[in-house]
């Protein structure tokens, strides 16, 4: 892993908000939490965010236009992130499985496509919502 990149104001304050959070969190939910932190505009939170993805301390995730800090260090290093997403409570889940990434590789190379990066989103129910019903 490198050298850890300092994060501009913005940045930390977005990431904090997102590290506290149990749920995904949109943008336009993240800049009204920040508004007495200064943060006045959409486009301030989305530059940060931009930045935050692209170190791989969040992800975004495509089916709830939501983004959540990432769970597992040296996160940007992999290729495949996937999510287990409850219906019923929302909680969101970062899991890194060999087996998903490896045969998510050999699809693509079969399918002579070059994978760069994937993100895989499973929705359900979790263990915790089943044992409620």
């Amino acid at each position: 892993m490198g050298t850890p990149q300092k994060l501009t104001k913005n940045q930390s304050l977005v990431l904090g908000i997102l590290d506290k959070s149990e749920q995904p969190l949109s943008a336009y939910t993240i800049l009204d939490s920040l508004r007495s932190e200064g943060l006045r505009a959409p486009l301030q939170v989305y530059r940060a965010l931009d930045a935050l993805v692209s170190l791989g301390n969040v992800h975004r995730l495509e089916s709830l236009n939501a983004f959540v800090a990432c769970s597992h260090a040296g996160c940007s290093s992999h290729s495949s992130a996937t999510f287990i997403i409850c219906k019923n409570c929302g909680i969101v889940a970062e899991i890194y499985d060999d087996t998903i990434t490896s045969q998510l590789h050999q699809v693509a190379e079969r399918e002579a496509f070059s994978l760069q990066k994937t993100t895989v989103e499973l929705h359900g129910i979790c263990a915790s919502c089943q044992n409620n019903a």
